[in-house]
């Protein structure tokens, strides 16, 4: 479904820009614990979306889907002002991958995961339970490439020839561009690394 030569859209993605959760070094992967916003973008954060935007090239008429987390929904309503573009549309399936029991802790326990993925032994990236044999609650790599590609499918039945920019987060950007690339996405980290408000084109 993201084979490059099949699709009839150009895709871009762009992750967030600087969140709160990033300069708190937090994992907020549970879309309850941002209902009420206060993981968004910081001000700098702000200024590299608008910065982004402006550099972009990408033309007033691109259709521009969102995460509904704040972090990206924010970021997506920056792009969108500063490209004249339409409505941003909110999108479940752009959200950030699901790091389970990993919520609410450090961002270096990012690391685990990866490298979980990178072993394809998502089982072992558990979280902070008791019985480290307990089954991993992480979202895998598999499922979060799933769900885009339904996505995308969708979208190429609604577009065509149309500019599309996807904003979302960082692993799940990352394991998209794994599968477009036909890798296995559970290497998603040896990809070149998405910064805060990046923007790349992916078809």
């Amino acid at each position: 479904m993201c084979d490059m030569n099949e699709l009839m859209n150009r895709y871009h993605i762009m992750r967030h820009g600087q969140s709160k959760a990033n300069v708190l070094g937090i994992i907020v992967s549970c879309p309850d614990n941002d209902r009420n916003g206060d993981y968004g973008l910081t001000e700098l954060g702000q200024e590299q979306a608008l910065a982004a935007a402006s550099a972009s090239g990408l033309p007033p008429d691109t259709v521009i889907y969102s995460s509904d987390f704040s972090r990206a929904r924010e970021t997506a309503e920056i792009v969108r002002a500063r490209l004249g573009a339409p409505e941003v549309r909110l999108a479940t399936a752009l959200r950030e991958r699901c790091f389970g029991s990993w919520e609410g802790t450090d961002t270096a326990n990012y690391a685990k995961v990866w490298a979980a993925d990178e072993a394809g032994t998502a089982d072992e990236a558990g979280g902070p339970t008791e019985n480290s044999q307990t089954e991993s609650d992480v979202e895998p790599p598999s499922a979060v490439l799933h769900r885009l590609t339904v996505f995308i499918a969708g979208l190429e039945q609604e577009y065509t020839g149309q500019d599309i920019l996807l904003v979302s987060h960082g692993d799940t950007l990352q394991i998209l561009q794994a599968g477009c690339l036909h890798m296995n996405p559970g290497r998603h980290r040896q990809l070149p690394h998405l910064e805060t408000a990046g923007i790349r084109r992916i078809t």
